[in-house]
């Protein structure tokens, strides 16, 4: 049975739109902007206290995990425009911490890699978004993980894929 969250987190009926409840879908929005800005504070922070923001971490951590990864793939495998993993690219080249190499067959291709200093930046850290994520996952059941990682690629999908038009 479905339920709307209210502010305070006690169930209440769909559609009970009574004073201190926002709805299941307003509930729902105001926690992923409460995870959006989370995100944001979290990756200043991080910028601050190791360096790099949260994105590049991601890209950093993607690398040096995947060697030899092209700059394509990686923008397909984060969902990022091409243009604007560029930037954090140049940002992690210009701090020494990732490298490109020409690609043996099309030298037009770079494939990425970490610099000893961006090794030495690709390992655990307190503070980070991965950190935060790591805990709450680590206090998660299974079930629990499944079932929201369902949600966050079906909103995903949602929120990609563009509306017909309506005639």
């Amino acid at each position: 049975m479905r339920h709307t969250a209210t502010r305070r987190g006690t169930p209440a009926a769909p559609g009970d739109e009574s004073p201190g409840t926002l709805g299941e879908v307003l509930e729902f929005m105001r926690l992923i902007w409460g995870v959006s800005h989370g995100l944001h504070a979290t990756s200043k922070r991080m910028e601050a206290d190791v360096g790099i923001t949260g994105p590049q971490r991601l890209v950093l951590r993607i690398v040096g995990r995947r060697p030899g990864v092209g700059a394509g793939e990686l923008a397909r495998t984060l969902q990022l425009h091409p243009s604007t993993l560029t930037g954090i690219l140049r940002r992690l080249e210009g701090r020494g911490l990732v490298e490109r190499e020409p690609a043996p067959r099309d030298r037009r291709q770079a494939r990425l890699h970490l610099t000893p200093d961006g090794r030495s930046v690709d390992r655990r850290h307190a503070g980070t978004v991965e950190a935060a994520v790591r805990r709450v996952l680590a206090d998660s059941t299974p079930a629990r993980v499944d079932a929201t990682a369902d949600f966050l690629r079906a909103l995903e999908s949602a929120l990609t894929t563009r509306p017909t038009a309506r005639r």
